[in-house]
């Protein structure tokens, strides 16, 4: 009786960790999912700041050029 009982007791442990890492796969996945996204937005203001940094160049150029013919 008492190695049925190991028995059982290592399978119910065996199908509650299982439980564990099938829970633990999703939460990973949608943690994933959400750092994927944040790294799409990091992604989109390094473009935004480059563009506005790379107009700000163009238009002191062209300040200075006007400021040069005056």
């Amino acid at each position: 009786m008492a190695i049925t009982d190991k028995m059982w007791e290592a399978l119910s442990t065996v199908i509650k960790m299982n439980d564990k890492v099938e829970r633990l796969a999703e939460a990973v996945k949608s943690q994933q999912g959400k750092i994927e996204t944040l790294t799409e937005r990091v992604i989109r203001l390094e473009t935004a700041l480059e563009i506005a940094l790379s107009r700000q160049v163009t238009i002191r150029t062209a300040a200075d050029q006007l400021k040069l013919k005056d």
